[in-house]
């Protein structure tokens, strides 16, 4: 006889749900009893939940998904609904999963109405999602596999929540305890074990069914050998659910409860959709640990491995990785030790935030690193190394062409002389000995990698005992919608204020003040808020003996003929040296007469303008002196311009607004110079 006469003859009809398709087969039983027209056919499955009762088609989906984690036969009480929502009939089905589709039987329910407590009432139901939806928010929330214990551990499930519970990875064939939570475990309780343990986590894992083990005799008759091991914790029922993540089992979970639970179909599903949220968790949480842990150990091949440190002088460095992936990117700093006997010091950023841009970045430093310890200069380190970054892409070594920025330094510790030399990166700031903060403008040329052969001219600086050399990153400025401007004075700020003395302590300032709480009241005026790498370096000369009593300001600028643009920066250094004078008409007095003079220089020599500018003395009663160098031998002279004249009042103007000027004869040139003596607030030294 056909199966189909055999459930005619019943009166059953049957389905088969496929959920891959969304649609449902019936045949013409079926269809009679769910009021479906045109007899065995296939419908979509919105058409089919039509014609059940809303609350019985949510019971009936959590049959079926605990049908299909346990492997067993779901079965549920329906009631059919007509057009107007009345109560046609009332249907049992019998459904098994098989593979992705999912065959049951159906035959109708005499009476007319469901049995009292065939299905869960609404405030159980309404308990039950609520708490799902509380567990799978706190779950998706952890970060890390000891986060997501503990908020296993804090799972307060409706009507039976377990008091006891531990987590279990499958690590190769064997099983080890990932945490618990509820009672201290006994000396000898295995925390690992292989996985042909008679043990009901061992088994879970291995075969990927739940066991529920609702009395202590069940669980001695199942379990004898691990029973006495489980005995002493005084449980009565305990569940043991499988970590389920992509088809793999990757552990066991296991619920202990101190009250008896029956375990029924709804406990159950409970229990089933907390597991599986649980192993989605951990299995988020474990990735998210082996990446920063792949991204910790490749960061730390591409920084120095040992502590940077240069002789006379105090080094402190930070990296800070981006928020997002793998939290490694193209910014790198190092320290390196010349033949010479200075001491280079590089800081770097690799165009991206990949691991591309941190794999050119290891490439880079490496080649810098021969460069340099090859003997060659300043300017001839990076343009090699510019020549080699080119030649990557030109091998096609590289998917995309990728430019970075650099900047180069070689210190002499003995006389704090540094000579600079910078590819398209930020520029250096320093922190005077009285804390004032200025940018030290240098020379720069074209990013590592745009043109083979470029040039890196070379600018010489002083860092005088005391003073803090700031080197940092793009990242540090403009990190929180910062343009290089409110950036840079952002920064000016942490740095003026931080302790000098105390590097460490003055770096994580200024980390804190674009990754601390501090940043968020400091945003930057540009839309485009994204984070970014950071790299800094912290350099500090140690003071030659006894601290000063009188503080030094001092800056020194070269500004040549084919780069007239920097008088601009000349004047932005005499503000920052001045900036709390106490006359503000001296400070643009002294601002006017610096732009003047370099000026006279790059338009009646042929020469560079070296600016050295220094403020000595104590609040209220400073100097200003100011020089202004260059190679030729012309002296400057008195004119009478006339009242048209664009030129020719340079002398006149020193004759009015300096304190004091001179002109002094050097063997090769001359030098230009003025000073500005700053007068005592009103009311001070008035007898």
């Amino acid at each position: 006889m056909r199966t189909e006469d055999v459930l005619d003859a019943v009166g059953s009809g049957l389905w088969q749900w496929d959920e891959a398709t969304g649609s449902v087969t019936v045949d013409d039983r079926t269809a009679r009893l769910l009021g479906l027209p045109g007899g065995a056919a296939t419908h979509r499955s919105s058409t089919v939940r039509a014609c059940l009762h809303a609350a019985d088609y949510v019971s009936l989906s959590a049959a079926v998904s605990l049908a299909a984690a346990e492997g067993t036969v779901a079965e549920a009480l329906l009631r059919v609904v007509g057009d107007g929502g009345q109560i046609i009939r009332t249907i049992r089905t019998r459904m098994r999963p098989e593979g992705r589709a999912i065959l049951g039987i159906v035959h109708e329910v005499r009476g007319g109405s469901l049995p009292r407590g065939a299905l869960p009432t609404g405030d159980w139901r309404r308990a039950r999602e609520a708490f799902l939806l509380d567990a799978g928010r706190a779950l998706a929330e952890a970060d890390s596999t000891a986060e997501v214990l503990r908020v296993a551990a804090t799972l307060s499930m409706p009507g039976f929540s377990p008091d006891g519970l531990a987590v279990f990875g499958v690590e190769g064939d064997r099983l080890a305890m990932r945490g618990h939570h509820g009672q201290e475990l006994a000396e000898g309780f295995p925390l690992d074990m292989p996985l042909a343990t008679d043990y009901p986590a061992a088994l879970v894992a291995r075969t990927g069914q739940a066991v529920y083990l609702p009395s202590p005799a069940a669980y001695e008759e199942r379990f004898p050998v691990t029973w006495p091991l489980i005995k002493p914790y005084g449980r009565t029922s305990w569940a043991y659910l499988p970590l389920i993540v992509a088809g793999r089992t990757i552990g066991a979970w296991m619920a202990a409860f101190r009250d008896p639970v029956d375990f029924t179909p709804d406990e159950r599903s409970v229990l089933t959709t907390v597991a599986r949220m649980l192993g989605q968790a951990l299995s988020r949480a474990q990735q998210q640990e082996s990446e920063r842990a792949l991204s910790d150990g490749l960061q730390r091949t591409m920084l120095p491995a040992s502590e940077p440190g240069v002789s006379g002088m105090a080094v402190a460095t930070r990296y800070v990785p981006t928020g997002g992936g793998l939290q490694v990117g193209g910014d790198w700093y190092d320290v390196i030790d010349l033949p010479s006997g200075r001491t280079a010091i590089v800081i770097g950023d690799v165009q991206g935030h990949d691991v591309q841009a941190a794999g050119l970045m290891g490439q880079l430093r490496i080649a810098l690193r021969a460069y340099a310890a090859e003997g060659h200069g300043p300017d001839a380190v990076l343009s090699r190394t510019s020549r080699f970054l080119a030649g990557l892409a030109d091998q096609g070594r590289s998917a995309d062409v990728r430019f970075a920025t650099c900047l180069y330094l070689e210190v002499d510790p003995l006389t704090g002389t540094i000579d600079v030399v910078r590819a398209g990166h930020p520029e250096p700031a320093i922190r005077l000995g009285d804390g004032t903060t200025i940018q030290r403008r240098t020379a720069g040329g074209l990013p590592l990698g745009i043109e083979p052969d470029t040039d890196y001219p070379t600018t010489r600086l002083v860092l005088e005992p005391g003073e803090v050399l700031l080197l940092c990153t793009d990242g540090l400025i403009e990190t929180g919608g910062h343009d290089l401007d409110t950036g840079w004075r952002r920064l000016s700020n942490v740095l003026a204020a931080g302790p000098a003395d105390d590097l460490e302590e003055l770096a994580d300032a200024l980390v804190g003040a674009v990754h601390g709480p501090a940043s968020h009241h400091t945003t930057g005026p540009l839309a485009d808020r994204r984070e970014d790498d950071i790299a800094l370096v912290l350099l500090r000369r140690e003071p030659d003996g006894p601290t000063c009593a009188v503080p030094v300001r001092r800056t020194v600028l070269t500004v040549s003929q084919d780069d007239p643009g920097q008088i601009r920066s000349c004047r932005e250094d005499i503000r920052a040296l001045l900036h709390d004078w106490v006359s503000g008409d001296q400070v643009e007095s002294g601002v006017l007469l610096v732009s003047e003079l370099v000026t006279n220089v790059l338009v009646h020599t042929d020469e560079d303008a070296v600016l050295v500018a220094q403020v000595t003395g104590m609040p209220g009663t400073r100097r200003l002196h100011v020089e202004v160098g260059d190679r030729s031998d012309d002296m400057p002279h008195r004119r009478s311009p006339g009242e048209m004249a664009s030129s020719g009042r340079g002398l006149l103007l020193m004759e009015e607004l300096a304190d004091a000027w001179g002109v002094d004869p050097r063997g090769d040139g001359k030098s230009i110079w003025f000073e500005l003596y700053e007068a005592p607030p009103a009311g001070v030294g008035a007898a």
